[in-house]
């Protein structure tokens, strides 16, 4: 991918700006605080389908509860990738303030019977420039261009990113003529909703894109468009690339076999 656009800066301009000044993220750090966001995705194993249905239904039963008793704590949507991906079936995205109840989760879901029958083949840790965020019914932070009720659309596109070191040499100037070429194209595909979040030093990316709309075409085009741009000479890596159908957990795990 070569888009890098920092979506909390974008409710107070029109165009894209890679480095606030200083006293600018000193306010946005005092006002709100930064979300963590993690991507994982699950695969079931062989021994799964050998299972009974009785067992099955059990396994399926104690994972959700799991996953539930943490809605309270932690924003959490669920994306199938059954028939989509080889590496995985179904993938949990989850955003928090803190990192704890993110492993504790974790925690809480390798206890279930169920884990003896998924297992986690990819995972991307990130966080947001500052709280972005919200519940669906959210009574306190009602949805605008700062705040973001993720899970809305039908498709989620994810995936790392990283810039070669060529790109942080150029000057910001550059980058940032650059970034607007981007953004330019960005903004003919209304129907796609971008989610940049930022992983230096948390994980091996520098980046997560993730991109929410209900038409995979557009996000294809827009995708070729983005190809072509400037920018995209200086991406190291956009892969791996995952679809997902935003699903039920319930669902997920029926779609397993």
């Amino acid at each position: 991918m070569t888009t890098e656009r920092d979506q909390t800066n974008n409710s107070t301009r029109g165009s894209l700006r890679l480095a606030p000044n200083v006293e600018e993220l000193e306010e946005h750090k005092s006002k709100l605080p930064r979300q963590y966001v993690n991507f994982t995705f699950y695969r079931a194993r062989p021994e799964w389908r050998m299972l009974d249905d009785a067992g099955k239904s059990q396994c399926k039963q104690g994972f959700i509860e799991t996953i539930d008793d943490f809605r309270g704590q932690l924003l959490i949507h669920s994306y199938s990738t059954v028939g989509l991906r080889t590496s995985a079936d179904f993938m949990i995205w989850r955003i928090s303030p803190q990192l704890d109840p993110l492993q504790e989760m974790t925690g809480r879901l390798n206890q279930t019977a169920m884990a003896r029958y998924v297992e986690p083949t990819l995972s991307f840790l990130s966080m947001t420039k500052r709280s972005m965020y919200i519940e669906k019914d959210c009574s306190e932070q009602p949805e605008d261009r700062v705040h973001i009720v993720p899970g809305q659309s039908d498709y989620l596109f994810v995936c790392p990113l990283q810039r070669t070191r060529e790109w942080y040499a150029r000057p910001q100037e550059q980058r940032q003529e650059m970034m607007d070429e981007n953004l330019r194209i960005g903004s003919k595909y209304r129907s796609v909703k971008l989610h940049t979040t930022y992983s230096f030093g948390l994980d091996d990316q520098e980046f997560v894109v993730a991109f929410e709309t209900n038409n995979p075409s557009d996000f294809l085009d827009l995708v070729q468009e983005l190809r072509e741009t400037k920018a995209s000479c200086f991406t190291l890596r956009d892969t791996p690339m995952f679809t997902c159908r935003r699903r039920t957990v319930a669902e997920c795990l029926d779609a397993l076999g």
